[in-house]
């Protein structure tokens, strides 16, 4: 998600990161992907009962005497961005070592050690990177490629600052999941393609199932013979050109791999592994045939994220720990937690010589014997993933559901399982993840494991939600529907009318489903049996659509290209952009109660209390950890904004001012 990999992971081979920030109506939960928190006060005074809760009628008069005062006291847990000396998040997607030095890719952006772990400094955007949320790394000698959830950003400093590309330098799409440089030539692995650039990054052809593909939704890549022969991980099959990337075959499991969605490929002479859904897949002929190994062979799980051959042995990163073969993939040895990894799911692994590097859900796990045992480096906090507050009570996911019962002072997990976004109602807890849909029905004591073996149409959850016994997941392959409390799923796909099949966010009003996919804002009026898609041409601004929020008949849209209103329910849209206030066009998560509008961008948390007519942008300078803020949450008067720098909760509320100011730019 790596030899390097990841990225926000479609559960890709090589991590991905995915990204998800989304909203909680009423008791809907506001979902955060990356790691850390921060809390802003909102203080409205003369009339200390006006709280911004979404349950709430408050009028509007009142809403627009509120300020957000500079003057505002942030505090974090358990510190500030500044100085902060260790993992940028313990979900680590991708890791890489030069010369000594160590590159992981996190959640919380690039992090970097050149004492052997001891100490790290992280690269964020502030340093180029188009986003925190990183899938892959790769390095070619002071060249430094970095995977994120916006794009694909490019170092030629060791990492020091960053140059980013987009679409608009031909990447198929921003969410680029791996990253693999070969001489001048740079193959990146997005959601909507393969992007192959012969120009060291500067611009990129994108190549699609048009031309062979098994699916546009590209997970890995790898090259041999100078980008002549190229491997593609994709979530139906393995693609191999022969000819540069003009046209691929595609492998599947009528010729022996394990499962046709191929999260990991990994290239070593005439051996060829596929890391799939249901085993690692060896061919010794190219690619031809395979022979698929799986649990009974010794793997933790037949879930493999990625794979790795040093010529000796053969690594098999999986959900249930990482595996290790000393006789080329016939038999494995698995190690877990009991052993020190930091988690038992595994993302990636680099090997220089006794010395593994092994990238985790719960930070970067070091071994100098060989893979016998091993020492986990973390974040000074585990928290992040996702946020609901009520009260004092606040709910934070990440790997497990943390519960604080006293404003953030300190913290309780009470779910055990991996939460990058999740939905409470009463008991009964909804968490969505890499690795598939957790359903707790006893407050988060247990939780049952949804997959793909399921009926979910992909593994990567990025949102859930739940309306009595029927579910509603947001998957990286479709709209997975559950309709007996999520036993078993139907998946929709773009054969049905979605914009994509990579869907980011969903929400569910009554037969209405709202569908936030890589190509456009998708609408269903009939329960999700068919979907109407909106694009650009409806007046949204970019096709790739990242979050949305529903406030009675007014619809807002988050995408690449500014944030989208509709006033006559996703007809048609108007399109806001930084020339009318927003910190950036790019909206990662929205929140809207009556006029006012709380918009998280990747320059900023911009707020509007006109409707959307215009917007203020508060930065680092009002307070905020981090210009990237991934999501947003409004209760009880308080704005929860989750940024991308550190892990941060600020908890405490301003004092109130004896009149309250309107918000002005």
């Amino acid at each position: 998600m790596k030899r390097v990999s990841m990225g926000l992971i479609s559960l890709s081979s090589y991590k991905k990161l995915s990204q998800t920030a989304k909203y909680l109506h009423d008791i809907r939960m506001n979902y955060l992907i990356l790691l850390l928190l921060s809390f802003m006060i909102l203080a409205c005074n003369d009339n200390p009962s006006v709280k911004l809760s979404p349950s709430e009628t408050v009028g509007s008069s009142a809403i627009q005497s509120c300020v957000y005062n500079p003057t505002t006291q942030f505090f974090t847990i358990p510190h500030n961005c500044e100085g902060h000396t260790t993992l940028g998040s313990n979900v680590t997607r991708g890791v890489f070592v030069n010369s000594g030095v160590i590159y992981v890719a996190t959640w919380g952006g690039l992090s970097i050690s050149t004492n052997g772990g001891a100490d790290f400094t992280t690269r964020t955007t502030a340093n180029g990177l188009a986003g925190h949320s990183l899938s892959d790394v790769h390095l070619v000698g002071t060249t430094v490629y970095a995977a994120t959830n916006y794009g694909l950003s490019i170092s030629t400093d060791s990492g020091v600052s960053f140059t980013s590309r987009t679409t608009a330098n031909g990447l198929g799409n921003n969410y680029v999941r791996a990253v693999y440089p070969d001489g001048a030539n740079v193959y990146a692995a997005t959601s909507s393609g393969l992007s192959i650039s012969t120009d060291g990054g500067v611009t990129f052809t994108n190549r699609t199932n048009a031309n062979g593909l098994g699916s546009n939704s590209i997970n890995d890549v790898f090259t041999v013979m100078m980008g002549f022969v190229i491997y593609a991980a994709t979530s139906n099959g393995l693609s191999i050109s022969f000819d540069g990337g003009t046209s691929f075959t595609n492998r599947t499991t009528a010729d022996g791999l394990g499962d046709n969605y191929v999260n990991a490929v990994y290239v070593n002479g005439p051996n060829v592994y596929a890391a799939t859904g249901n085993g690692l897949s060896i061919s010794t002929d190219g690619g031809a045939t395979f022979t698929n190994r799986t649990t009974a062979d010794g793997l933790g799980s037949n879930w493999v994220f990625n794979v790795y051959d040093d010529g000796a042995n053969v690594y098999a990163l999986t959900v249930s720990g990482l595996s290790i073969s000393t006789d080329g993939g016939i038999s494995f040895t698995n190690r877990t937690t009991a052993d020190g990894l930091g988690d038992n799911s595994v993302s990636d692994v680099y090997v220089d010589g006794a010395n593994i590097y092994v990238a985790t859900d719960g930070g970067l796990s070091i071994s100098t014997d060989g893979g016998v045992s091993f020492t986990n480096i973390t974040a000074p906090n585990a928290l992040g993933g996702g946020v609901y507050a009520d009260g004092d009570n606040i709910y934070v996911g990440g790997y497990g559901i943390s519960l604080s019962t006293n404003g953030g002072a300190s913290f309780t997990v009470i779910g055990n399982a991996p939460a990058n976004s999740f939905y409470i109602n009463g008991a009964n807890f909804y968490a969505g993840s890499e690795v598939g849909a957790w359903i707790s029905t006893d407050g988060g004591a247990s939780f049952a494991q949804r997959t793909t073996a399921n009926g979910l149409g992909g593994n990567w959850v990025n949102d859930i939600y739940a309306d009595g016994t029927k579910i509603y997941a947001a998957t990286n392959g479709g709209v997975s529907i559950s309709t007996d409390g999520g036993v078993t799923f139907t998946n929709l796909t773009s054969a049905t009318g979605l914009g994509d099949d990579w869907i980011s966010d969903i929400h569910v009003n009554g037969t209405n489903v709202y569908a936030a996919t890589g190509g456009g804002f998708s609408i269903s009026t009939d329960g999700g049996v068919s979907f109407t898609n909106r694009t650009t041409a409806d007046g949204l601004g970019g096709n790739g659509v990242r979050s949305l929020y529903l406030d009675g008949t007014n619809i807002y849209v988050g995408t690449n290209g500014g944030l989208s209103i509709s006033t006559d329910g996703g007809v048609s849209f108007t399109n806001r952009t930084t020339a009318d206030g927003l910190g950036s066009h790019w909206i990662t998560d929205i929140y809207a109660d009556g006029t006012n509008i709380y918009v998280a961008t990747s320059e900023g948390l911009s707020i509007s209390t006109n409707g959307g007519l215009t917007f203020t942008n508060l930065t680092t300078a009002d307070g905020l950890a981090s210009n990237y803020v991934q999501a947003v949450y409004v209760h009880d008067g308080k704005i929860y904004a989750h940024s991308g720098c550190c892990q941060s909760f600020i908890v405490k509320r301003e004092h109130r001012q004896t009149r309250c100011r309107h918000l002005s730019s």
